[in-house]
This record gives structure tokens, sequence and C-alpha cells, in this order.
């Protein structure tokens, strides 16, 4: 086992150990969730499980964990899934498996989002690619109007779990939150693979035989203390009158 896989079992085995009895599952796509799908199982909780892709779908089927059609499950107690990177102020790149508008459906559903990665998909900035899943009708159009924005190249897989086309954004990202407005302000475009951090409640990054776990919710809350502290604060009061 490489180093790689080794992080990506060990921060598979954190995320695994989250999940409660009775609990409604998502499981997202890739190769860390292939990790945390048996390991998940072999704790032999009563689970509902909602999957983001069909190649995960069989691979919880097969281990024993109860798959249900998202469509008959209204709220997700934990969802659990992978990224392509991570950079320092939690924004993700998601989609090299192009399932990544199912896997933003699931993440939102959520009311805990935990992200697994090993330490190779930390970065210090979001770069290109960034995964873009187009409608195939008006294809040439649609990709005509996301060049605008920077290269545009579709990508040589089978179309996403939904019948959309994949296609990478070869651009710079630089601010990623105006990157995603743009790009999903392009009409036919169905969603892209960037992840804002305020979606993710954790995530966990094996690192050699263990593995660090970052609250991004502790560090929103710190964030809105300092914002409400510096508010409290204010400028200093102007001296009475007559007085330096």
């Amino acid at each position: 086992m490489t180093t790689a896989e080794q992080e990506k079992r060990v921060a598979a085995e954190v995320a695994a150990d989250l999940v409660e009895d009775g609990m409604t599952v998502g499981l997202g796509t890739g190769s860390t969730v292939a990790f945390f799908v048996p390991v998940l199982a072999a704790r032999g909780l009563d689970l509902r499980c909602v999957a983001t892709s069909p190649r995960t779908e069989a691979a919880a089927r097969e281990v024993g964990l109860r798959i249900e059609r998202f469509s008959t499950v209204a709220h997700l107690d934990i969802a659990v899934d992978g990224a392509d990177q991570v950079a320092p102020d939690g924004w993700l790149v998601k989609g090299g498996g192009g399932a990544h508008t199912r896997e933003k459906l699931v993440a939102a559903a959520a009311a805990r989002f935990v992200v697994i990665v090993d330490s190779t998909k930390l970065v210090p900035a979001l770069r290109p690619p960034v995964p873009v899943e187009v409608l195939p009708f008006g294809l040439a159009s649609t990709l005509r109007r996301l060049a605008a924005h920077g290269p545009v190249r579709r990508r040589d897989v089978p179309r996403s779990p939904d019948g959309g086309v994949i296609c990478d954004y070869l651009g710079p990202v630089g601010d990623p939150r105006a990157l995603a407005r743009k790009v999903r302000g392009v009409l036919g475009v169905v969603e892209h693979g960037l992840f804002p951090p305020e979606l993710v409640s954790e995530i966990v990054v094996g690192r050699g035989a263990s593995a660090e776990r970052l609250d991004l919710r502790d560090l929103r809350g710190a964030r809105r203390g300092e914002k409400r502290q510096n508010a409290l604060i204010g400028p200093p009061a102007p001296p009475p009158p007559g007085r330096p």
C-alpha cells in the first residue's frame, strides 16, 4: 500500500467513527470513498445511505449497506466524500470522477459534510482544472459562452450519472467565489466543481499513519466572534467637549 493509500484509509477510518447508529448517510464518489465504504460497513450499524454515483452504490450494496433513492430522503445526518484539492481557507475542487453535481446536492442536504483526503490534496491555492458539467443540448453554444471566462476542454470520459457532459475549466482560478459565480451564471452549465467552505463541516487529512481533523465550523464561529467583537469595540469615542 502506498503512502497516499495509507493516508486515505486512515482518514476513512476517522470519518467512519463519526457515523452513529440510525443515521442517514451520504456516500461520495472517488478513491478515498472507496476506502470509507467497507470501513463503514464493518461497523455493523443500522444506516440508510444515499450514493452519489452508480459505482459507489454498487460498492456499498456489495458490502451490505442499505442504499435508498435520494428522491425519498429529504435530509441526511452526515455525508462523507473526498476532494481533488483543498485550499487553506476550506475551498475545494471536486469532480474528478464527474459526479460533482450529485456530490454537491448530497453535501447541501447533510447536516454535517465531512471531507476525507490524503495529504497530497492540500494545495496553497486552487488551480485548474475545475470540472464543469454541461447540458448536452446546445453544447457547442454553451462551451463558447463558457470560454469567455477562460479556456475550456471537453473531457473524454463517459457522461455524468445524469447524462451531463463533463468538461474542465483550464483558466486561472483566482478568487474561487467570483469564478464560481461566473461559471454558474453561464446558461447551459449544470454545476461546477468549486465547493465553498460554508458547505464543509470538517476536513480529515491523512498524514502518514495518523489523521488530522480540522473543524471548519469552529473556524467560522471564531471568525464571526472576532467580527462581532470588533463591531462591539468600534472606534474610540471622541473626548467630551472642552477636553483634549
